[in-house]
Formats: structure tokens, C-alpha cells, sequence
């Protein structure tokens, strides 16, 4: 029976063998990785990783889908929204140190996903994700432009990344109305030890109002923390490059009680 995508759920499944094999290719997968598929949906990126791979784990949201995949022998069905998958418990269950996740996230919650791995990057020797090509664009930015935001600093603190396959519409079964493209995401081997929590509220206050000059903004938020330091207000946050957020989100964990030093 032809299952019928789901809304809901933000199913469009990949159709395009030639973009199936190249996305496989920049995978490169090898017998014995600990691989984690998230949104496996019609199997036309699982089966050719599960052939080079040997076995394959595989989250799976969608019941009929699920049931469909558990009967692949080679296949472990973790019926669950990912967004409520521990994969440091995973890891533990596939008795490896690294898993290798990869995906074609749904566009309708891939900011949400992205947000819960970096909980996990400790875990996770690399991620290639099919995503909407303006999410990966707002990743890979870099100060002064105008795709350069929250999503850049706080993926570019935990990972490197590039944007490695463009995937037209076309793809895709049923064709999305947006461009396609793979990220690769390697998790740096020594990330800034800043506070997770803290950078995100940085980040956030910092481009609530990016026009304007971060003294109306991040200024008042530090001068309210009784911020004792020196950071730059006198420019806008797209300007700020990630390593000054960090430094920011360090020194002010270190530093409490005293007047703000912001200018």
C-alpha cells in the first residue's frame, strides 16, 4: 500500500537517485558505524546506508512507517519523536562512545531538532542533515550579513560545518516549495566551556532588535546583570564574530556584583 505523506508531519520523501547516492557518498559510511537515522520515512536513504553499513538504528515518529521498517532485519526501530530521544542513552544502548546521526529532517521542526542534539554533540562524531536551504544558510553565516543570527553563533560555538549538496525541489515526493541542501556538522573536539543556557539568553537578547545598536539591547540586559567587563555596545550583533559572544558569555559567568563596563 502507498503511504500517503502526512502533513503533519512535514513528510517529503526523497525520490531523486542520483541525489540519493550523492548524498550517500558525502555520508561515506563504513561497516561497523554506529549510525542513528532520524525520519527515515520511505527507506530511499536507508537502504543504501544500511547496505554499506551492515545494520542500522533509525527513529521513526510516524507508526505506519515504523512498522514497515521493523520488518528489515538489519534495521533497530526507535518509534519516538526526536525531540524526546536521549542519544547519550543510545549510545550507551549501541555500546559505542560516537554515534554518526544523519537525516531528512522535517523542515516544520528542524530548528527544534538541531537545538536538542547540541545537548548530545559530546556523543556525536559527525551529523549530515537534508534541511531547508535557508536553515543551512543561517548555520554557515558569518558576521555582517544578513543570514548571520542566533542559529550561526550558537552551531558555529559546538560545530564546524559546511554546506555540501544543493537538492532542488524536484527531489523530493511530494516537492517542497523551498530549495533543499545537506550540511555536514563535525562537533569541535575542544568547544568554548561556556554555559549553554547563558550563551543562548546572550544570543537572543542580542538579536531581538538587530537593527539597532546593541547599547539599546544586550547593553541594558549586561548593566541589569551588573556586568563587570568591557564589550563593545556600539555596534549592531550582526557584527559580533561567535568568539565574542563567547568570551562574553565566559567573562560574565566569571564576573558578578559589580558595575557594568559597557560602551
Amino acid at each position: 500500500m502507498k503511504h500517503i505523506p502526512r502533513k503533519r508531519f512535514g513528510q517529503h520523501f526523497l525520490a531523486d537517485v542520483a541525489i540519493i547516492d550523492a548524498i550517500v557518498r558525502e555520508i561515506d559510511p563504513k561497516p561497523g558505524d554506529a549510525m542513528v537515522e532520524i525520519g527515515p520515512g520511505l527507506a530511499a536513504l536507508t537502504q543504501p546506508l544500511v547496505e554499506r553499513l551492515g545494520k542500522l538504528t533509525v527513529i521513526e515518529l510516524d507508526r505506519d512507517l515504523a512498522a514497515r521498517l521493523r520488518s528489515h532485519p538489519q534495521l533497530a526501530v526507535v518509534e519516538s519523536d526526536v525531540l524526546k530521544v536521549d542519544f547519550q542513552q543510545l549510545a550507551q544502548t549501541l555500546q559505542t562512545r560516537q554515534l554518526r546521526v544523519v537525516g531528512n529532517l522535517p523542515y516544520n521542526i528542524s530548528t527544534p531538532i538541531l537545538f536538542h542534539l547540541l545537548a548530545f554533540a559530546r556523543v556525536i562524531k559527525d551529523q549530515h542533515f537534508m534541511l531547508q536551504k535557508e536553515v543551512i544558510d543561517r548555520m554557515v553565516a558569518r558576521p555582517s550579513t544578513g543570514d548571520y543570527g542566533r542559529l550561526s553563533v550558537m552551531l558555529q560555538w559546538r560545530y564546524e560545518m559546511e554546506d555540501v549538496l544543493f537538492v532542488p525541489p524536484g527531489s523530493f515526493d511530494p516537492p517542497p516549495r523551498v530549495d533543499s541542501a545537506v550540511v555536514r556538522m563535525v562537533p569541535h573536539a575542544a568547544p568554548a566551556a561556556v554555559d549553554e543556557q547563558l550563551l543562548s539568553q546572550i544570543v537572543q537578547v542580542a538579536f531581538s532588535q538587530r537593527r539597532k545598536l546593541l547599547r539599546h539591547t544586550l547593553g541594558k540586559w549586561l548593566e541589569s546583570r551588573a556586568f563587570n567587563g568591557h564589550f563593545d555596545v556600539q555596534r549592531r550583533a550582526e557584527e559580533v564574530p561567535v568568539q565574542e559572544y563567547l568570551d562574553l558569555a565566559l567573562l560574565l559567568h566569571s564576573t558578578t556584583g559589580n558595575s557594568a563596563q559597557v560602551q
